[in-house]
This record gives C-alpha cells, structure tokens and sequence, in this order.
C-alpha cells in the first residue's frame, strides 16, 4: 500500500518528535551511588542549582554497589548519568556496563576518606586492632588449626583487655562501597597474616553481631547513639560531623584524623569516586559543567569547601591530573581497575 505525500510528512514528523522526546526527556542530571560520598556530592548538586542556569540534578544514596548497577544498566534518560563510589569500579562492573553497551566511562577520583569504628561517646577510649575486629565480624575464626563458625558474642572473649560488652556492631549492607572496602582494609588484611586462614578471608558473620544497617551512615550514627553497648561502622565525614555525641576507636594505635588519613598511616582508609556516562553528555544538560565545578579547586581543593564537609583532599599534583582526565573525557580502560 503507497501512502500519500501528507501521510509521509505527517509520519515524518512524528518520528522526528519522538526522537526529540527522547534525546530531551529530562532536564536535570541523574545522580546515584555511594552513601559516603552523597553528602560531598549533594553539596555540589545544591551549589551548582544555585549559581549555574542549569536546572538542579536529582541525586540519590544507593549505595556504591547499587548505583554502579542502575549506571550500567545502559544508555538512555532513563539510566542515571553519574554514579558516585566510595571505592574503586570493580572489573565485574565494567563488563557488566560494556554487555549494556555502556562503553564510554569517565572515571573521577576526587579525595580519600577513611572508615571508622566508633561507639557512643560517653562510653570513654576505645584501642582495637585489624586482628580484634575480624574475630568479632568473622563468619570462620580459627581454633586449634581449623576453622569453626565464630563463638565468640563478647569482646572480652576475643580479648581480656577488651570491654565486657556484647558484640553488636551496625554496618553497611553488602551493596555498599564502604563494606566492600571494611572487608578488604580490615578483614582481608588481618587474615593474611594469622595462622587459620588461607591467607585471605573477607566473609562476614551473619548470626547476629553485625547487623548490615542500611546505607544512610547516618542512621548507624543514630543507633550506637541509642545503644550505647553497640559499634557502628561508618565513613570518615561522619564522624567529623558528630564528634560532640559519638567517638572513633584507634585502630592498630593510630587515631582516624584527616592527617592521618591523608598520609596513609591510618590503616582502614580509601578513595572516593564518581563515574561518568559520556554517551549522555550533549543530550542530557549540564553534565561537564556540573563535573567541572565538582572537580574545581573550590569544591576539592587544599582548602576547598568540600574538605569543611569532611573530604581529606588528594595531594595537589593527583588533583590536577585527575582535573585533566575528567576534562579531557578520558576514558576508563577494564586494565586500568585490575
């Protein structure tokens, strides 16, 4: 059947405006991912609504984990256009991205942080160790050569120098970025060097002392505020930001400070990201200028207004040539996460 000259334009046109509809679908940038760094980037969402024309980006805590699955789901305004992650794209992830066609990733590393242990403030000093922590989280713990499902339910069963306090400690689900990482620093780290374990052992407990509490690192804030018995396990910043109600245990005998953090002498500290999907720079507004401010001097600089939000800044010459990656849309290679 031939369709008239009218129908063929009238067609035309509406195949034209579907296609603008979708490439124009939103208006404002599309942000998900880590909860540690949702306060840094949310600070940068507010300050770029308020001084740019551009319309305010939509940003959400999913975790690091969560978010890097809602980014590598594809291409497309229905697909978030930045993720942030409180550790390092895992290569799993970016296969997963390339399967879904999402190709053209920019990765950004804009400071460090560190994660704590830290109890109720009222509850005095606190010194633990990489070794002490991984008894009390384990799933297996070693006894007499072989390894048993963990027994112990009191510190002072680990240790007799340790309170005598029942072992509760609310920490992040295993979606989230700062427990992939607390698996690593401390469990993983611990492991290698005790008799037992097969030089590595990162599987936690799931019987009752830790209890994955969420991704709001907040919310684990407020818990060890009402239970003054528990531990909760969270990022740096938020110590900072309730250091009048809450306390960070030493671990290995060094203090989590920013100094210490930023030197690298505390043992349980990390990078903080954000990924880009380039495919959606020029169809979805604003993305550069948003990752430009992000990546400013001003934001995460030596004295940039994110490290008053808590943000240990990176060394100056790391700054700018993470500055002049994300600048140049330099793409992540699967060899560069390995």
């Amino acid at each position: 059947m031939q369709m008239n000259k009218t129908a063929t334009i009238a067609i035309s046109a509406l195949v034209s405006l579907g296609a603008a509809t979708t490439a124009q679908a939103r208006d404002q940038i599309r942000i998900v991912g880590s909860s540690t760094v949702y306060p840094f980037a949310s600070y940068v969402v507010e300050e770029f609504g308020a001084t740019t024309d551009y319309s305010t980006p939509v940003i959400e805590s999913t975790g690091s984990g969560g978010g890097l699955k809602l980014f590598c789901e594809g291409k497309g305004a229905n697909t978030p256009d930045i993720t942030n992650a409180s550790r390092r794209m895992k290569p799993s992830e970016y296969k997963r991205c390339e399967e879904n066609g999402v190709t053209n990733i920019t990765e950004a590393k804009i400071g460090s942080d560190g994660i704590v242990v830290a109890q109720d403030a009222r509850d005095g000093n606190l010194e633990l160790t990489r070794e002490q922590i991984l008894l009390a989280v384990a799933k297996k713990v070693p006894k007499e050569g072989k390894l048993v499902d963990n027994p112990y339910n009191n510190w002072s069963q680990i240790d007799s120098s340790l309170p005598d306090r029942e072992i509760e400690i609310y920490g992040p689900p295993a979606t989230s970025g700062t427990r992939d990482a607390f698996e690593e620093l401390v469990m993983g780290a611990a492991s290698k060097g005790m008799s037992g374990y097969d030089g590595h052992y990162t599987t936690v407990r799931g019987d009752g002392p830790y209890v994955p509490s969420g991704e709001n690192d907040n919310l684990i804030v407020k818990k060890i505020q009402q239970n003054t018995d528990a531990l909760g396990v969270f990022g740096y910043s938020f110590l900072d930001e309730n250091r009048d109600t809450v306390d960070a245990a030493t671990i290995d005998g060094v203090e989590p400070t920013s100094q210490n953090i930023s030197a690298g002498d505390y043992p349980v500290s990390r990078s903080l990201w954000f990924y880009v999907k380039n495919a959606h720079i020029g169809t979805i507004p604003g993305i550069e200028d948003y990752t430009k401010m992000f990546m400013s001097e001003l934001m995460i600089g030596g004295d940039g207004l994110l490290k008053g939000e808590g943000l240990i800044p990176l060394p100056a010459a790391e700054r700018e040539q993470w500055r002049k990656k994300v600048a140049n849309r330099e793409t992540v290679k699967l060899s560069d996460l390995k």
